[in-house]
């Protein structure tokens, strides 16, 4: 079938095509009986506006991208699962992309969205990501543009974040007032931000409470997975027996510390004590269950969205915007395996 058009309706009608928009339109200066007969014809005939030749006219495509390092992932799938709900109130599609990690298939997926003319990126950046050239190109375009908890603090774009460093401050001194004397670290991969920053954040707790850092204890994760997790658990015992703490980049990583620990009867929180990061839904179910730092997932998504429309409607408007950083907050939740016995 061949697409109906306002001009097939017009023609039917015998009025002018600007009469059939305005109808459809609900505009006051068409009369009654005109605007009932075009949307009795356009219903029988099945008529739907043709978005493309809209997005010509108005130059916006309702459509957002968001590209992250993770699908699957409970973290991610929160945040997506608050941009689309926002999207979505506001009339937006949004294009979900997947890095796997990798800056190549970043930077291609970063053309791809720039050569779809989508309205606005949000971005999540991948554990490969140290090259800024292909963001530079999106500020470079003047595309509305937000990043979220991987981010590069050389880009002067929106973000919305944690306190990295505050946040894993407090998840080591949780465990030193729990008793904790030789705490390890499994960190995440040397690029990502928020990777430094919680490394950080554990050395400053170390110095505050004058426990001595020795880099021996940390472990740095390549693909931040729960094999990773397993294995620097084994690590940990068999080069450092005498570790009663363990701090963990993510609670995915965490958990596969954990089954290590069971499979070889190690008991947590007795002779060692391990804390997470993010509140991933595992950390619930696991036994012990997982103590955690909480990092409010749902609200990044709705908040990235919030700053990217800001962004859209700034730029529609022909209004100067300047970028805006939201930091939200995070906390501590206590679960079994930091519990002091």
């Amino acid at each position: 079938m061949r697409e109906i058009t306002l001009k097939q309706i017009a023609e039917t009608l015998g009025i002018s095509i600007t009469t059939v928009s305005k109808a459809l339109k609900n505009y006051p200066d068409v009369s009654p009986k005109t605007r009932k007969a075009v949307l009795d014809l356009a219903k029988s005939l099945s008529y739907t506006p043709n978005s493309f030749a809209v997005n010509l006219r108005t130059k916006e495509s309702r459509t957002i991208g968001l590209i992250i390092p993770e699908v699957v992932h409970h973290f991610f799938s929160n945040v997506i699962n608050g941009i689309i709900d926002e999207a979505e109130k506001n009339g937006y599609l949004v294009i979900i992309l997947q890095s796997n990690e990798s800056l190549e298939l970043e930077k291609k997926q970063v053309e791809l969205l720039i050569n779809k003319r989508v309205d606005g990126i949000i971005m999540s950046l991948s554990n490969e990501s140290n090259d800024d050239e292909h963001i530079k190109e999106i500020i470079k375009k003047e595309l509305p543009f937000v990043m979220f908890d991987k981010i590069s603090k050389l880009i002067p774009c929106s973000k919305v974040i944690i306190d990295d460093r505050k946040a894993a401050f407090n998840a080591v001194e949780h465990l030193i007032q729990k008793g904790c004397k030789k705490i390890a670290h499994i960190r995440g991969p040397v690029n990502p931000q928020n990777a430094i920053d919680r490394f950080l954040g554990y050395k400053k707790a170390l110095e505050k409470n004058n426990i001595t850092f020795d880099q021996k204890l940390v472990y740095t994760c390549k693909n931040v997975t729960f094999d990773e997790g397993k294995q620097f658990a084994k690590q940990i015992i068999d080069e450092h027996p005498d570790v009663d703490g363990v701090f963990v980049i993510t609670d995915l990583v965490a958990v596969g510390v954990l089954a290590y620990f069971n499979e070889v009867n190690i008991k947590v929180p007795e002779q060692v004590k391990v804390i997470g990061f993010s509140n991933w839904f595992m950390s619930q179910v696991i036994t012990p269950k997982l103590s955690t730092v909480d990092q409010p997932s749902f609200e990044m998504g709705v908040q990235s969205f919030g700053l990217l429309l800001e962004e859209i409607n700034a730029k529609k408007e022909l209004l100067p915007f300047h970028p805006k950083t939201i930091e939200l907050e995070t906390g501590i939740i206590e679960r079994e395996s930091t519990l002091r016995i």
